[in-house]
């Protein structure tokens, strides 16, 4: 087979991961990635595809088809949700273009908490106790009916939100007044006009991610993120402010139930639908005594999860063909002894406003170390200096035999890096009591 060119849609650090680990494989021609950021641009070597920035946002759906016909684009990545749930797997394969993702009516596992939750419910799907509203008054009269209340609710817009969607309550009080935001302020417009209220679980989080094709699953290594932007999970939520893989507390017969109770489940009864399943499959499970339960499912690769999945994924192309192909099954996976562990570098403010421009010192000192990763997230290039362009600026990636020399790596990483304000997690590996 020739070789192939590939475009990945998206710009933050999951889509420079990406890049990093496809233009790695000998089978691959040439990287494009739109609309990138300041990493995912390099000449190509003897050991890698060159990797091209193209000035296509992720939501121009018939931009991006128009890009992949003209270039004959062989195979394209879908990074972030917002397309997915947009349709771009169903307009690419309607123009008879390979692309790696879930089809709109099945991203409506991320893109519709109502919908994840009563698909869970009728495929016995473990997870929490639930119900749905559209009305302030009726919202607020379960809330006051719950005996759980004073232990705790949780409170969700039914739709995308970009991480703001979620209120954890620990009093009734705190739970009517997530409700006024969403449904009389309406601070998340249209995401916010359904709301899910759901008992409140404890108890160690685990993201599980799974290759499927629509039938065969195949699990990453378990990963656990941390999502508050202070130490000993302090703070507001954020989009992800580090994450190992994989998880100590998680082992392999683990992961076999949450495959079997969780995942299985879920791909045969998205084939039940008529809506098959093909892509990552993203469960966030929490332990509790009970035993493993969903929290909520994401249709495509987390970020930083991938920064630090990837690194442990030698096959990563042929998994993708394989899947596009429903042949996942032939394939076996092969994931690489060890760990890893990203670190996220903030900007000054984040997740509230934050400045951009700020320019960044000593890329340059961390180039030379095979295990030691930057993978860029909010960056652009400003006359040949690299600058800050978001929140999270940068993944830095330490792999190693172990998960304690991983981390070692990693934040040996983050002190060669500079920007004005710069913030950082000082316990990601840190597994919460």
């Amino acid at each position: 087979m020739s070789k192939l060119k590939i475009l990945i849609v998206g710009g933050g650090g999951r889509e420079h991961a990406l890049a990093w680990a496809l233009a790695q494989d000998q089978g691959v021609q040439q990287i494009f990635v739109a609309p990138g950021n300041a990493g995912t641009s390099w000449p190509a070597t003897s050991t890698r595809a060159a990797s091209t920035n193209i000035p296509l946002a992720v939501d121009n759906l018939v931009g991006l088809r128009q890009f992949a016909r003209e270039q004959g684009i062989d195979l394209t990545v879908v990074g972030p949700e917002l397309p997915l749930t947009l349709g771009i797997v169903d307009l690419f394969q309607q123009a008879g273009l390979r692309i790696f993702g879930p089809n709109q009516a099945a991203s409506q596992l991320e893109a519709s908490k109502a919908f994840a939750k009563s698909f869970m419910q009728t495929h016995g799907i473990p997870t929490a106790a639930f119900a749905t509203f559209h009305d302030y008054e009726t919202a607020c009269d379960y809330v006051a009916s719950q005996p759980a209340a004073q232990a705790g609710l949780v409170v969700k817009a039914d739709g995308l939100a970009a991480g703001k969607g979620v209120f954890v309550c620990s009093t009734s009080d705190e739970a009517f007044s997530a409700l006024h935001t969403l449904l009389v302020e309406r601070a998340l417009g249209a995401a916010g006009e359904t709301v899910v209220i759901e008992e409140r679980l404890s108890g160690p989080e685990v993201s599980l991610l799974a290759f499927t094709d629509g039938v065969t699953v195949m699990a990453m290594p378990p990963a656990r993120d941390h999502k508050r932007i202070y130490d000993h999970d302090q703070g507001p939520n954020t989009g992800g402010m580090g994450a190992f893989a994989p998880t100590p507390d998680v082992d392999a017969n683990l992961v076999t139930t949450i495959v079997e109770a969780i995942l299985q489940p879920t791909v045969r009864g998205m084939a039940a639908l008529g809506t098959p399943y093909v892509g990552v499959l993203y469960a966030g499970v929490m332990l509790t005594p009970q035993g493993p339960m969903t929290l909520e499912f994401n249709c495509r690769f987390g970020d930083p999860e991938t920064q630090v999945l990837l690194p442990l994924i030698p096959n990563l192309l042929e998994i993708l063909l394989a899947c596009t192909e429903k042949q996942l099954d032939q394939v076996a996976a092969q994931p690489t002894p060890g760990a890893c562990a990203t670190v996220v570098l903030a900007a000054p403010g984040y997740p509230g406003a934050y400045p951009v421009g700020l320019p960044i010192t000593g890329l340059e000192s961390l180039a030379n170390d095979p295990d030691l990763l930057v993978f860029h997230a909010g960056t652009t290039e400003q006359a040949g200096q690299i600058v800050t362009a978001g929140g999270r600026v940068l993944a830095i990636s330490g792999r190693g035999a172990d998960l304690p020399t991983a981390l070692a790596r990693a934040y040996a990483g983050v002190k060669q890096v500079h920007f004005e304000g710069l913030h950082y997690r000082k316990d990601i590996g840190v597994t919460p009591t």
